[in-house]
């Protein structure tokens, strides 16, 4: 009777046998769990959530630019938030106000989410890190971004190489698009320069939706895979990029975190608007605006501040209060005069309900209502006749304003 032994020269091979048998079981197990485990893009969409995505655009180690971008995939919109590196902030776990940035670690990340996160007032789900060489490599892989160039750029970098750029639309190339964002021109003003870094990243969102089939082709998909660390698998990351792609750019809101500058211990910090509470409520009302988009949303309204009061600056100070909510301020300026009591909006939108989600970020109840476009009938009180209907809002500050509410109502 033979009994269930295998011999090779001599020595018994059935526990070899059974330790193969054994790690096939196991390898196929892992594999199949692999491939059976939950991926967590398609997790945030079954649950209906809000899409978070730290995108970090990092030179020599720390971040160059950090955006944090929220899309809602069942309304396509999203919103960008610049969340500057020089934000200051007491910091726990060095026990002082320190910038952000400061703890910013090219192999682990999560120290500076967590600051960005607190900032903001929301979890990120997920990151996206990409050096400057990484992202000009991209920009290349995309066949270019294309931006509108304002006034002439001359710039010479650390290498002696000249970049010129004449006024307008351009298709710029992966370096010239960097030296574009990255890097100071001479005698720039620190509000341009974000908002030049800004054009640069919607139009980098815009393209690369534009490209989005060549990127998931099998050879290009390898080759992107290298310009970018997300700590996501490949299913995953790829998801992620398709839905990114999917989003409306018409309607896409940035947003930047602005303060106001105080030199601390040595160094100039931007200190957060309203101790942060500005910025916060600011990215809360707009998850509310692209999960449950209201008639009007998605269209960028046009606001006109005039200071109805004798505080010296207050319409430009509103003005950048309402930019931070995602406003096109188009005009500031005086009222007819310097007595108004009560605070103002006058609305020729046509959309009853954003009119009173514009008044409500100031807590602002007298508002009056045009037809568009001047048609119809016109206000009846004198001191407002002077109102030109070249705006959706026109704020009228008056005495009522504290600089960021009105009160007594």
């Amino acid at each position: 009777m033979m009994h269930g032994k295998i011999a090779f020269g001599g020595r018994d091979l059935s526990p070899l046998l059974l330790l193969a048998i054994v790690l096939l079981l196991m390898g196929g197990i892992a594999f199949a769990a692999y491939l059976l485990r939950p991926d967590p893009i398609e997790a945030f969409l079954a649950e209906d959530r809000v899409i978070s995505v730290l995108w970090v655009i990092e030179e020599d180690g720390a971040p160059a630019s950090a955006f944090v971008v929220l899309y809602y995939a069942a309304t396509r919109r999203a919103a960008v938030f610049d969340v500057p590196g020089d934000i200051g902030m007491h910091i726990r776990r060095i026990n002082r106000v320190d910038r952000i940035d400061s703890v910013y670690d090219p192999e682990d990340i999560s120290a500076f989410q967590e600051l960005v996160e607190s900032v903001l007032g929301i979890d990120i789900a997920f990151s996206i890190v990409m050096t400057t060489e990484d992202l000009a490599r991209k920009v290349d892989l995309i066949e270019g971004v294309e931006l509108f160039v304002p006034s002439r750029v001359r710039h010479v970098d650390e290498s002696g190489r000249l970049v010129m750029l004449p006024p307008g639309i351009h298709r710029l190339d992966g370096y010239k698009a960097v030296r574009f964002m990255a890097h100071s021109i001479p005698g720039e003003d620190p509000e341009t320069a974000s908002r030049r870094r800004q054009r640069f990243f919607l139009s980098f969102l815009q393209r690369q939706a534009e490209m989005a089939d060549k990127l998931q082709r099998p050879e290009v998909a390898r080759l992107h895979r290298s310009m970018m660390r997300t700590g996501l698998g490949e299913r995953a990351r790829l998801r992620l990029l398709e839905e990114l792609a999917s989003m409306d750019m018409g309607s896409v809101s940035m947003h930047e975190v602005s303060g106001t500058p105080r030199l601390i211990s040595g160094q100039n910090l931007l200190i957060p608007l309203h101790e942060g509470h500005l910025i916060r409520d600011v990215v809360r009302r707009t998850l509310t605006s692209i999960t449950r988009p209201a008639e009007g949303a998605g269209r960028h309204f046009t606001v006109e501040v005039l200071n109805g009061t004798t505080v010296s600056g207050l319409a430009g100070r509103t003005a950048d209060l309402l930019r931070n909510f995602g406003y096109d301020v188009i005009a500031v300026g005086n009222a007819e005069h310097s007595g108004f009591e009560t605070t103002v909006v006058i609305d020729r939108s046509g959309y009853e309900a954003m009119a009173r989600n514009f008044a409500g970020l100031i807590r602002a109840s007298n508002i009056v209502f045009e037809p568009p476009e001047g048609h119809g009938p016109r206000l009846g009180e004198a001191a407002l006749q002077h109102v030109e209907p070249r705006s959706d809002f026109t704020l009228i500050i008056g005495r009522d304003f504290n600089g960021r509410y009105v009160v007594g109502n």
